[in-house]
């Protein structure tokens, strides 16, 4: 079995390993839940798409949302990555970590009024711009700070991105975006505002995205609109093509990120683009399949038509399962020569909808160590404290050395914030 991760998740034995360090005793190490993070992953993932761009103007922004950990972004500026964010709370994690805030753009459809001043304080690179009122809004706050904000409009160019409804963003129903037939009545309304700076143009169409033809069709959209605008005498200087790309789970077969990159480079050159700068958003596919879940088997719950496996993680630690139905691949940090039976891997939560995996094939015993593959993106940072459980420790690999990146939370921590009544 080629697992998800590998080269740098691999068996060597009967044991898993992420790069030189064993998995197992890492969860004995440092208790579970856990979370885990292979740092040579993420280099090599991001270097894909660098390398795919070279020679060309380019600015490769880590979508955040996907995984916030400090020590990612760290990583991931380190590799030379700007970052793509959607809150004031993720531009202070990104100056926390020593990012650049004139390599962050500010995507979301909600920005606040103090958001968007904290944002031009710092010095943001760009907002990517999702409606005629936050433009109006942006332009406001620009003034009364005596600066002129740079935007990009993100476009919704009504195509399907055939993946899940819940994170597909570029149909005419979603809430993000400018609707295509807007879009060039925006741009003039953009580039007659005092407080306004019109950079560019932006397109997302979702997340998880297995094939290349969506973007490009996406891209064709853009491309007339960014001819239509610019022989309106409203010069664009980048393209933001977004991001999405997916990862495998379980029998995907995504395009690589030079597969992806290529063509749609060919495109924008075939069409007489190739001298703009690319703006790309990966998030998903640079941390995804670099991070794994460790959890241990608390109890085994036979039944006359199912069998439990219970394990201490649970939908408050990874919300992927309940919320989408989504498939990870779930693996014994230490096979065993048992036969296998087949087990729902489920958290102790009082929901039904508590669980992680459903029909896995398991050889396991109470006290054994489980490995939630693909765990990077949309882990915990989306966890939650549900049922008063505290979150989880974090741990980054690299090389034969371990280090605890986040430290676990404590009962304490959940109510420390709060008051009793007087009396």
């Amino acid at each position: 079995m080629t697992l998800p991760g590998a080269p740098w998740l691999q068996r060597r034995g009967r044991s898993l390993w992420l790069e030189q360090v064993d998995l197992e005793a890492l969860a004995h190490a440092h208790g579970t839940p856990l979370y885990v993070y292979s740092r040579a992953a993420m280099r090599a993932a991001a270097a894909g798409y660098r390398q795919a761009l070279a020679g060309r103007p380019h600015l490769l922004c880590y979508a955040m949302k996907a995984n916030s950990n400090l020590a990612v972004l760290q990583t991931l500026a380190a590799e030379g990555c700007g970052f793509d964010i959607v809150s004031a709370g993720e531009l202070e994690r990104v100056l926390a970590a020593g990012g650049d805030p004139a390599r962050v753009v500010f995507s979301g459809v909600g920005k606040t009024r103090a958001e968007m001043q904290r944002a031009l304080e710092a010095g943001v690179r760009c907002f990517n711009v999702e409606s005629a009122s936050e433009l109006e809004r942006l332009n406001e706050v620009a003034l009364a700070l005596g600066r002129r904000a740079p935007v990009s409009l993100r476009v919704n160019p009504d195509v399907d991105a055939r993946t899940h409804p819940y994170i597909s963003t570029g149909l005419r129903d979603n809430k993000f975006g400018i609707a295509h037939d807007e879009a060039l009545a925006a741009y003039h309304r953009a580039a007659s505002l005092r407080g306004i700076e019109v950079r560019g143009i932006d397109c997302h169409i979702g997340s998880q995205i297995t094939e290349v033809a969506p973007y490009l069709d996406a891209l064709d959209r853009v491309l007339d609109l960014v001819e239509a605008v610019e022989r309106e005498g409203i010069a664009l200087h980048h393209l933001d093509l977004g991001g999405g790309l997916g990862i495998t789970y379980t029998d995907e077969s995504p395009p690589s990120a030079d597969t992806l990159v290529r063509a749609l480079l060919a495109r924008i050159d075939a069409r007489g683009h190739g001298a703009r700068e690319i703006v790309l958003e990966p998030g998903r596919s640079l941390v995804g399949n670099a991070g794994v879940l460790l959890t241990e088997v608390q109890v085994l719950k036979p039944g006359a038509h199912k069998n439990f496996c219970i394990v201490d993680a649970a939908m408050n630690d990874l919300v992927r399962p309940a919320m989408y139905g989504a498939w990870m691949a779930i693996v014994a940090c230490r096979e065993r020569d048992a036969a296998a039976t087949v087990w729902d891997v489920v958290g102790p939560v009082c929901e039904s909808g508590d669980w992680l995996g459903r029909d896995r094939q398991l050889a396991v015993e109470p006290g054994d160590v489980l490995a939630v593959l693909s765990a990077g993106a949309y882990g915990m940072v989306m966890a939650s404290n549900y049922n008063s459980r505290p979150r989880a420790a974090e741990v980054m690999v690299d090389g034969a050395l371990a280090h605890l990146v986040r430290e676990r939370e404590s009962v304490h921590d959940l109510f420390a914030g709060e008051r009793l009544l007087p009396g």
